[in-house]
C-alpha cells in the first residue's frame, strides 16, 4: 500500500569552488573575515542583523529580510581554524520557518606574490526548490566582491 498524502520534497546536491585573488597578506584577508566588525561590513548587508563569534564551535548569524518581506536567515557554526590558513563552517539558509539549504565550506587563504588566493569551496544539499545552487554561487561570489572592495577601501589595520 502507497501513501499518497506524502509531500514531494527534493534535494538537490551541489559543489562549488570560487577563487579570488586579493592585493592583500594572507593575514590582512584571514582578519577581515574573522573580526566581527570588519566581516559585518562586508558581509551583511545594511539593514540586517550580523553576530559572529569566530572561534571553534563559534556561530555566525546574518538576518535580513527578502524583498517579499521573508525574513532570511543564515547561520553558520565554525568546526576548524588555521589562522592565516583555512576555515571550516556548516551553514543553513531559512526563509521565514522553512530550511532551504544546508551545506559545509572551506575557505583556504594562501600566499600569492605580495597578495592572497581565496579558494572557497561549498558542497550543498538545496531543498525543494527553495534555493539553487546557481543562486547560492552568484550570491557567494557577490560578497567575495565585497570582501574585494572592503581590503581595498580600508588600511593594513583595517581603518579607511
Amino acid at each position: 500500500m502507497t501513501d499518497d498524502t506524502r509531500t514531494q520534497h527534493t534535494v538537490t546536491h551541489a559543489t562549488f569552488t570560487i577563487e579570488r585573488l586579493y592585493p592583500a597578506p594572507p593575514a590582512r584577508v584571514f582578519a577581515a573575515w574573522s573580526d566581527p566588525k570588519a566581516k559585518g561590513s562586508w558581509f551583511a548587508g545594511p539593514k540586517h542583523a550580523y553576530e559572529l563569534d569566530f572561534r571553534v564551535d563559534g556561530r555566525e548569524v546574518n538576518r535580513g529580510t527578502a524583498p517579499d518581506g521573508t525574513v532570511m536567515t543564515f547561520t553558520s557554526v565554525y568546526h576548524d581554524i588555521v589562522p592565516d590558513e583555512r576555515v571550516v563552517y556548516s551553514s543553513t539558509l531559512y526563509g521565514g520557518d522553512t530550511l532551504a539549504t544546508a551545506s559545509l565550506t572551506t575557505v583556504e587563504f594562501e600566499p600569492d606574490g605580495d597578495g592572497t588566493r581565496l579558494t572557497l569551496t561549498e558542497q550543498g544539499g538545496f531543498l525543494d526548490g527553495q534555493e539553487k545552487p546557481e543562486w547560492r554561487e552568484h550570491g557567494t561570489g557577490e560578497w567575495l566582491g565585497a570582501l574585494g572592495a572592503y581590503l581595498t577601501r580600508t588600511g593594513e589595520d583595517g581603518t579607511p
